[in-house]
């Protein structure tokens, strides 16, 4: 179990040396940033939803 645990990654940091990753934790680091910039892109929406609807009110 502590092995899977290990193969877990909670983070990545960009540009960190890849050469010791084998090919199944580099898929888990590829859906861990999918995940991330999917997140990312969720926030950029409510953002723009929030200052479509300050404008919105703010028209007259």
């Amino acid at each position: 179990m502590e092995e899977e645990d290990r193969k877990r990654p909670v983070s990545h940091e960009v540009g960190m040396n890849l050469d010791a990753l084998s090919v199944e934790e580099l898929q888990d680091r590829i859906g861990l940033l999918e995940a991330e910039i999917a997140r990312l892109r969720a926030a950029m929406a409510a953002k723009g939803d929030s200052r479509r609807a300050a404008e919105a009110a703010f028209k007259f």
